[in-house]
């Protein structure tokens, strides 16, 4: 056994040698083949005199045995049962004592045994835990949390029903009574040490772990215990909404504990209002006072990001209550919030410049397909739209005062012009951007073609407009497609296009995006409303054009980097059917058998060979009717 351990041990330091890997991982799933090697590789993770390396080497390979070898798909085990059993007793005392490196690992293997086992074939688990918990050392208590949020967080997105319901009720037998008793002392703990930098920063982090408890614990319905007591719960939510510390003070870039716990308590504050009113209603108003003071007295500063966002989604929660809404229904309180909380937010910062220079495909991607969900921006965006379902009449009059004033400025500078489209667009557009149609319902007080064509088109058609600018005058062409009829898209269709020979890739990206998004739009018979006759004299130069920007690059990466232009090069192939014939279809061709070549090496990006192989597709089809 000692001799088979150590081989074990030896094969994982290998493993960390490159020269050495692929070797060492084949002698490792050979070793995998033999019984108990599950339990070797927690032996060597429990073996103090192990490197740390080592240590979390065999926790990762134990994760990843566990992952695939633990139970098959009809869910019975692949292990002996006296294994899968030996593992349970061993595994959360181990994953509690282990460095937070390794505890990360074992915690994640925790959670892939729960899936399967939890909580009929491992009914000990939450009285495991609740053992463990300690009212003197953080770091175990944190730990025990830590697994214990890992299991109950699988609750959040999950459908009712019976078999989920007496789970949490399992859970809550055991797990209420100690979790209520821990919130006391966690504060305790956190006023004893108040002036002991570790030892606070450690006990927020176990305030802010029973916070999110507190969120799966009343994801589906609030326990009794909870709704027992939910008053001297609200009490230290609103004593940490609140809480303040010059421990943490100075601090600049990354969430302290504070900002991690203070949006914690938001999102909890946004399950309470949107689910439960009925027993959370009357602490509202006084939480949103709360949370209008934190997000009064928060910075730009990036480590202040995600509390903002959480933040303003609970008090887009508050504003979705009707009765809780009237509290904003006031055109002073209206005013008050767009300066403070709504353009401090909307406002491009550096960080977002750094973005669309260095990272400009993921500014794209997190502006248009809606991946910045916590940004300060689009959580600004939709308070705002939420006020404005509300009282459309008065807060499009407030904001207006505000686009008119940027507009003004942004005479003179383009980052006031910038908020002014945002803010216009915020107010203008009523639901989502659909992919087929953009805006389909617009603000009734707004009319967004006079907007354009007085404040955006001179930024479309400009040569020494901002780059920003000319992707504020697209982005708006894209957001409200569906609103701009046949007449008025064939004025700006040569200038969009001409955007297409930018050498910003923010603005040609954006072109290609509007381009395709026009050409796939239809009208009320299904016709495209830019159709192959209208598109036939400059297909072949957009072709041109489009499949030069995909390859300035050859490597097989950046090539494939831009689905955006791929997607633009299918819509024109699509439109143009057999007419492509008349554009070079043998040069097109050409293109796409050379980019199948360059991506087959290390095909990177779905969607970019998706869009290609639909083009080819297209291209195919247009030459087979037209020979048929």
């Amino acid at each position: 056994m000692e001799a088979q351990l150590d081989h074990i041990a030896q094969l994982l330091n290998a493993t960390l040698d490159p020269q050495q890997h692929r070797k060492a991982e084949n002698a490792l799933k050979e070793e995998a083949k033999k019984p108990n090697y599950s339990l070797f590789l927690l032996s060597i993770v429990s073996t103090a005199t192990q490197p740390l390396k080592t240590r979390l080497s065999a926790a990762l390979a134990f994760k990843n045995f566990i992952r695939h070898n633990y139970v098959d798909e009809e869910g019975k085990y692949k292990l002996p049962v006296q294994e899968v059993q030996t593992i349970k007793e061993q595994l959360v005392g181990l994953m509690i004592s282990s460095p937070p490196s390794i505890q990360t690992q074992l915690g994640e293997a925790i959670s892939i045994i729960a899936d399967s086992d939890f909580w009929e074939r491992w009914d000990t688990l939450t009285k495991d835990l609740v053992k463990r918990l300690s009212n003197t050392d953080y770091k175990i208590t944190n730990g025990v949390l830590e697994v214990a949020h890992s299991i109950f967080v699988r609750w959040r997105p999950l459908f009712s029903s019976n078999d989920l319901n007496r789970e949490i009720l399992h859970v809550v037998d055991t797990f209420g009574d100690p979790f209520i008793q821990l919130l006391s002392i966690a504060d305790q703990q956190i006023e004893a040490n108040k002036n002991n930098e570790g030892q606070l920063k450690g006990w927020l982090d176990t305030m802010s772990l029973l916070v999110r408890i507190l969120y799966d614990l009343c994801c589906q319905d609030i326990p009794p215990v909870i709704e027992t007591h939910l008053q001297a719960i609200t009490v230290l939510l609103h004593k940490y909404i609140t809480y303040t510390n010059p421990i943490f003070d100075g601090e600049e870039d990354e969430a302290t504990q504070l900002e991690t716990l203070k949006s914690d308590i938001c999102e909890v504050l946004q399950l309470f209002t949107n689910k439960y009113d009925e027993d959370f209603g009357q602490y509202v108003q006084e939480f949103t006072n709360n949370v209008w003071n934190v997000l009064s007295s928060v910075g730009p500063e990036k480590r202040y990001d995600n509390l903002t966002s959480k933040a303003l989604q609970f008090l887009t929660a508050v504003a979705s209550v009707r009765r809780h809404a009237e509290i904003f229904n006031n055109e002073q309180v209206l005013s008050t919030i767009v300066e403070k909380v709504i353009l401090p937010n909307v406002a491009l910062r550096e960080s977002d410049i750094e973005m669309f220079e260095d990272e400009p495909i993921e500014f794209i991607r997190r502006d248009l397909e809606g991946s910045d969900t916590d940004s300060r921006r689009r959580a600004s965006t939709d308070f705002l739209r939420k006020l404005l379902d509300n009282f459309e009449a008065l807060v499009s009059q407030v904001v207006f005062r505000y686009i008119n004033h940027y507009l003004e400025a942004g005479k003179s500078d383009w980052k006031a012009k910038d908020t002014a489209v945002y803010l216009f667009i915020a107010i203008a557009a009523k639901g989502a951007v659909t992919a087929a149609h953009g805006v389909k319902t617009v603000n009734s007080y707004v009319n967004v073609v006079e907007f354009f064509e007085h404040n955006i088109a001179t930024d479309l058609l400009a040569e020494n407009t901002a780059p920003i600018s000319k992707v504020d005058a697209i982005k708006y062409l894209y957001t409200f497609r569906s609103q701009l009829s046949k007449e008025q898209w064939v004025t700006v269709m040569q200038p969009l296009i001409r955007n297409l020979a930018s050498p910003n890739y923010v603005v040609y990206t954006y072109a290609a995006i509007a381009v395709e998004r026009v050409l796939f739009l239809t009208d009320a018979n299904g016709q495209h409303l830019f159709p192959r006759s209208d598109i036939q004299p400059f297909a072949k130069d957009l072709l041109e054009h489009l499949f030069a920007l995909i390859e300035k690059d050859t490597s097989a990466v950046k090539l494939q980097e831009n689905e955006f232009l791929m997607r633009c090069i299918m819509r024109v192939l699509i439109v143009m059917k057999d007419g492509i014939l008349d554009c070079g279809a043998e040069n097109v061709l050409s293109h796409l058998i050379s980019i199948t070549n360059v991506i087959k090496e290390n095909p990177s990006n779905p969607r970019f060979y998706y869009y290609h192989f639909e083009a080819i597709g297209a291209l195919t089809v247009g030459s087979v009717r037209y020979h048929s």
